[in-house]
């Protein structure tokens, strides 16, 4: 499959036990009513916080969001006579919210439990102070729901840069994987790689539970690379910054040869380097590897290698039309 043809895969819902189980330890929260309400779905990324449905504004109520109970919200609970709180009550819980959640281990009256139990609402407590409550399950809301593709490849973190090799089926990703760890470099994933797409500019590449770090050398079969190279060669997730596309040798093919003009790929939505190489028998594709990574970071801090020959080509050449020599003067170094 070409990168250009990569289906982006959105998760449509999660559960609320879901959420709950993936961030117990995280968030240090409880369920108030058990495991009601574990079953509902949440549609949503966004967290929304209710208070002015709770004073009965509901026109622009949020509902289909998890729903925050921070400081402000109960102090205005506890401001409103028993009668009036369990109304504010009713009225969040006419609707279909997915779960709430109540931060600073703030008390809530039995009945108030009673009534989210009876409309079948999770309530779950956090002793997280709202906004970092907020930060962290913000985050994983948006790990979630963010998008992501399948891409058939290798991925290397190569003296710190994300680098994707893709081509066709057989035509060494593999092997070129297995020879950079040998140098020293990290596996993220091989054959099947995660791309997901987080905020609006980064792709961060991982492998899949099962894969995780066995690579497949045609001819040896499956091998674990962290159980071969230790723990030093494998990395579980990594920020994808260049793609290097290996294709078969053509005479006729067209390549770069001078780097002036940078391709670019775009992976759901991002704009990626994209470097197209040909390979033939005895090209050391493993030491390119390491010169793509090294110029990447030159080009990182500033510094262009194709920009800076073509401005010494001109600088070399309108000298030579104003007669000036190439070479002014020869060392004493006659070897």
């Amino acid at each position: 499959m070409a990168l250009e043809d990569l289906k982006e895969i959105v998760k449509k819902s999660i559960t609320v036990g879901f959420l709950f189980e993936s961030n117990k330890e995280r968030l240090k929260w409880t369920s108030l009513n058990g495991d009601i309400g574990f079953s509902k779905e949440i549609t949503n990324r966004n967290i929304h916080r209710p208070g002015l449905a709770l004073a009965g504004y509901v026109e622009l109520f949020s509902f289909d969001r998890v729903q925050i109970f921070g400081n402000t919200e109960i102090q205005y609970l506890q401001h409103l006579s028993f009668e009036d709180r369990i109304k504010a009550f009713e009225t969040i819980f006419r609707f279909n919210v997915p779960c709430l959640v109540v931060t600073n281990n703030n008390p809530l009256d039995k009945e108030l439990i009673g009534i989210a139990t009876n409309h079948g609402i999770s309530l779950l407590q956090s002793p997280f102070e709202t906004t970092k409550l907020t930060y962290f399950l913000g985050d994983f809301l948006d790990d979630q729901f963010a998008p992501q593709s399948v891409v058939h490849g290798s991925f290397i973190d190569v003296y710190g840069v994300g680098i994707l090799l893709v081509g066709r089926s057989g035509i060494g990703k593999s092997e070129i994987a297995l020879d950079l760890v040998e140098r020293g470099h990290r596996l993220v994933a091989d054959d099947v790689v995660m791309v997901t797409r987080k905020g609006e500019g980064i792709l961060i590449g991982a492998g899949t539970d099962v894969v995780k770090h066995f690579m497949e050398i045609r001819g040896l079969g499956f091998i674990d690379i962290r159980s071969i190279f230790g723990i030093r060669a494998i990395r579980f997730q990594k920020r994808v910054e260049v793609v290097v596309e290996l294709l078969d040798w053509q005479p006729d093919g067209e390549f770069t040869r001078t780097g002036l003009d940078h391709g670019h790929i775009s992976v759901l939505g991002v704009e990626i380097p994209h470097i197209k190489l040909p390979i033939f028998p005895g090209k050391n594709i493993t030491v390119i590897a390491e010169v793509i990574a090294l110029d990447y970071l030159l080009r990182h801090y500033g510094y262009d290698a194709a920009k800076e020959f073509a401005s010494r080509l001109d600088a070399t050449i309108a000298s030579k039309s104003r007669g000036k020599r190439v070479i002014d003067y020869f060392e004493h170094d006659f070897e």
